[in-house]
């Protein structure tokens, strides 16, 4: 067990709510930072650039400090090619939730800018090239997430009561049309929009919007981190469906979502990637695993309620043998689910899918998961990502061999 993930399971034996999670999305980037750094030599890292006259334009975070970005120059070839990471941290959904997450400052705070401080390069980020062989000599840009919204909101009204700015759309669009003014993105020849968890939510309702501000690019490509979260409207609890038109609802969603989604459904469903996917005409890749441990964990719940168990199934001891019965019925359930969700989704050569049945969440933080497990068809993260971005080869892999979710190589029994 790789000690990113070693770790986040720890982490998670205590109870936890949506909320506190968010302390524990920043233990956990430290620790994928550590492991990232323990298993090979640190590039620099990128220091913070804040949005110009951030303030003005309203491109702020929750607290309303500036929207922020890192920037790392592409070089040799690759100074005409771009790649925008989104990163995940989950949202907040009411006064009182948003309110703790602007609080968040520092390295990885998911409500301010305050106090940031230098980030480390992700494996797609690294001008390595025996890392990342496809896309190291890119321009790279990883936005800063502090909005809690999968930088979707746009609200004008400030609330007097708790000077609460929604506002991760402006630094969006911001961020974007600062670096094509000012270093050359106007200019691209190939670009990917990437995210992952609440980032790679954001990267799918984003990503048309993303492809039409670069309309002189010959290749704007979208890919989804452990960002498809779905529905399981069969299995035992709606927690997911009631969070997200929280979400919708507090940061006033409606007018940002898809309109082709939004007129057919309350918004709160727009953020379920199942029902907007097939209206994105941008490629798109979906990289998720169908035991997403973040989904079981918090989106489904046995019913009737049995906290402690459900804790001891899904979070700490990661061993089957410690789930009853119906819990196990329950994980396989969502695994169906989620499997009939993907089937579901129509027909789309220009799609790339890479569906495995890894026991966790969020997989282009640690090399190991970039470089190695999981494997499709001898195929790893890395290689299924180049081949389907340049058109190698046609991308479409899901993993129908385990009905039980695996640690990537070691099977959980």
């Amino acid at each position: 067990m790789d000690l990113g993930f070693g770790f986040f399971i720890a982490l998670l034996s205590k109870r936890m709510t949506y909320q506190s999670e968010i302390m524990i999305t920043m233990l956990y980037l430290l620790v994928l930072t550590i492991s990232r750094v323990n298993g090979q030599d640190a590039d620099p890292p990128l220091n913070i650039t804040f949005i110009t006259d951030a303030i003005a334009k309203g491109a702020v975070c929750l607290d309303g400090s500036p929207g922020a970005y890192y920037f790392a120059q592409g070089f040799e070839d690759g100074v005409d090619n771009w790649i925008v990471y989104l990163p995940g941290g989950a949202w907040c959904n009411s006064k009182d939730d948003c309110l703790r997450r602007s609080k968040t400052g520092g390295a990885d705070g998911l409500g301010s800018s305050k106090n940031a401080a230098p980030k480390t390069l992700l494996p797609i980020e690294s001008p390595n090239k025996s890392i990342n062989p496809d896309f190291y000599n890119w321009n790279k840009v990883y936005i800063r997430y502090c909005d809690g919204a999968s930088f979707m909101a746009d609200v004008e009204a400030v609330d007097p009561e708790t000077q609460l700015y929604l506002r991760g759309r402006r630094i969006f669009i911001s961020v974007l049309e600062e670096l094509m003014a000012t270093k050359g993105m106007a200019n691209a020849a190939n670009a990917l929009l990437v995210g992952d968890s609440a980032g790679g939510l954001a990267t799918i309702l984003n990503c048309d919007r993303f492809s039409s501000l670069l309309p002189m690019a010959r290749r704007v490509k979208c890919i989804s981190d452990s960002g498809f979260f779905i529905q399981a409207k069969d299995l035992p609890e709606d927690n997911a469906r009631r969070y997200f038109a929280s979400i919708a609802a507090f940061h006033e969603l409606a007018e940002f979502l898809p309109e082709s989604c939004t007129q057919r459904m309350d918004p709160g469903l727009c953020l379920f990637p199942e029902n907007v996917v097939d209206d994105i005409q941008t490629p798109l890749f979906l990289l998720n695993s169908d035991f997403d441990i973040y989904q079981i964990t918090y989106q489904i719940n046995p019913n009737p309620p049995d906290e402690e168990g459900w804790k001891n199934c899904t979070k700490v001891f990661q061993n089957l043998h410690y789930c009853t019965a119906s819990q196990l019925h329950i994980i396989m359930d969502f695994h169906t689910a989620f499997l009939e969700t993907v089937a579901g989704l129509n027909d789309n050569p220009t799609r790339g899918l890479f569906i495995n049945s890894c026991y966790i969440h969020d997989f282009v933080y640690i090399q190991s998961n970039w470089q190695g497990t999981p494997t499709l068809q001898n195929k790893t993260v890395q290689q299924a990502f180049g081949d389907w971005y340049f058109e190698r080869s046609s991308v479409q892999l899901i993993d129908t061999q385990h009905p039980y979710p695996i640690n990537c190589n070691t099977q959980i029994v």
